[in-house]
């Protein structure tokens, strides 16, 4: 345990007691924020129940399962129904909350989790130490893509508890949102020293993936996948390695990896959305249709919702399409509600297929508060879809050279060059998007290889004026002097 970790909890009663380490189990939300103290018991040798399972999961900064879950919910539930002054169980409750919401993408548990951290607060300050429900605010705040708030939280346990491991995912999260990769990656390396695991090894994939180290983001999430245990755990490290696979452009490895997900947990429908992506890459449009639609019925997020409109577009049914599209404006309206900025993929919709003015002032609202890649390349669209090419350039410029590498955003520079007139720099970042993941969209996908074929080849010869209009001739070189005579020759 950290050094500044709390004296244990009162006992909390478990479904059906068994046996607990005497000490603190650390508990982080959404692969790392929260720290909680499960109950003792030193005599009893039974293995532990789901409620106990769900609680070492997460305290390992891993997912838990959904039946493990949902029991530990109820066991802390009940629990503070009669100890209302118990602040560790209420952070407790908080951090239950919060991975529900992962799991089922429901941002009606997002409310649930502030208050139940923040009652953790208001029994044990922060100012007295109130590590678990800190943490546990910042877990919240990166959940709600508000990362300026997240950011402030895990300063504050970091500046308190530097030691506290558990802070530092946090701030990886925190950071990445905001766009600062160079303090992501030092907060990375501080969670890797501090305590090695699952959980360090997923952000390090992720900081990786970021700064366009691609074979080190894919070596990182490998040893996350040996350091995963429950099927839970194995299935959502097998989703991730499925979404490397598929940004890289290897279709058919990250439909394995999905699939290898939906076996270990059928309950990850993350993978779900994943295995809807590379089976549309694959032209099995009608197998893609079916599992955004199971996707979007597990975890119903915006996102999805614009990958199934769009499929259906490109297969011809656009009546369809705007189902999905009037479910992804229903959904974002849903998140607001709850605190969840979905400003990004609202945007790009907006640009696309509504109103691209209004994209540019929800973004550039945006970009004011969160300088990510994400973020950029957003808004360098819209401006490009609202007639602006001159200032989407930059824009695109940022989303592309800070590292990340997304057929997307090279797609999306490559047609604001085009509309320049600058055909060299759109050639260079078509042919960039093909090498990167030719399956991209199945929308994009098809527009890029139409505009890399209307551009064609460089003219032969090279640039113009690259050529010299007259033959060359060699110079000629002065003779070498003849060399002396040696003396009395």
């Amino acid at each position: 345990m950290d050094e500044e970790s709390q004296q244990p909890a009162p006992p909390v009663t478990f479904t059906g007691r068994k046996t607990l380490v005497a000490a603190a189990v650390a508990v982080t939300l959404i692969a790392g924020a929260l720290l909680i103290r499960p109950a003792r018991s030193d005599d009893d040798a039974r293995p532990p129940g789901p409620s106990e399972r769900a609680a070492t999961a997460v305290g390992m900064g891993a997912p838990a399962a959904a039946v493990d879950l949902t029991a530990l919910v109820a066991d802390r539930e009940k629990w503070v129904a009669g100890h209302s002054d118990d602040d560790a169980s209420w952070a407790v409750l908080g951090s239950a909350y919060l991975e529900q919401a992962r799991r089922t993408a429901d941002p009606g548990w997002y409310p649930k989790a502030e208050k139940a951290l923040k009652r953790s607060l208001e029994l044990r300050p922060a100012e007295k130490g109130n590590f678990d429900a800190m943490t546990g605010m910042g877990a919240l705040a990166n959940a709600r893509r508000d990362y300026g708030t997240a950011r402030k939280w895990g300063e504050l346990v970091r500046a308190q508890a530097p030691r506290r491991w558990t802070a530092y995912p946090v701030l990886v999260d925190a950071y990445t949102g905001l766009g600062d990769y160079k303090a992501a990656e030092k907060a990375m390396e501080r969670v890797m020293d501090l305590r090695p695991g699952l959980a360090a090894f997923i952000r390090a994939s992720q900081v990786y993936r970021d700064r366009g180290w691609r074979e080190d983001a894919a070596m990182a999430m490998e040893h996350a996948a040996g350091a995963a245990k429950a099927p839970a755990e194995k299935a959502y490290v097998l989703f991730r390695l499925g979404e490397l696979a598929w940004e890289r452009g290897e279709t058919a490895e990250a439909l394995r990896h999905h699939e290898g997900a939906l076996r270990a947990d059928p309950a990850q429908a993350e993978a779900l959305g994943g295995r809807a992506r590379a089976l549309a890459a694959l032209g099995r449009g009608g197998e893609a249709v079916r599992d955004y639609r199971l996707a979007l019925g597990r975890t119903p997020v915006p996102q999805l919702a614009l990958e199934l409109g769009e499929l259906l577009e490109s297969l011809g049914r656009a009546e369809e399409a705007k189902v999905p599209y009037g479910t992804l404006s229903a959904l974002a309206a849903r998140g607001s509600t709850n605190g969840v900025n979905e400003d990004v993929v609202l945007g790009l919709y907006e640009a696309d297929h509504t109103d691209p003015a209004a994209a540019v002032r929800r973004l550039s609202a945006q970009w004011s508060r969160h300088k990510s890649a994400q973020v950029a390349d957003a808004l360098g669209w819209a401006l490009h879809k609202s007639g602006d090419d001159a200032a989407a350039l930059e824009y695109a410029k940022k989303a592309t050279e800070l590292g990340l590498r997304l057929a997307d955003f090279s797609y999306h520079r490559a047609v604001i060059e085009r509309g320049l007139g600058d055909e060299a720099a759109a050639r260079r970042h078509l042919q960039e998007t093909m090498r990167t993941n030719p399956g991209f969209s199945p929308v994009r996908s098809r527009a890029a290889k139409a505009a890399l074929a209307a551009i064609g080849q460089p003219a032969a010869g090279g640039p113009e004026n690259m050529q010299p209009v007259t033959p060359w001739v060699a110079p000629e070189l002065p003779k070498a002097s003849p060399k002396p005579s040696p003396a009395g020759h």
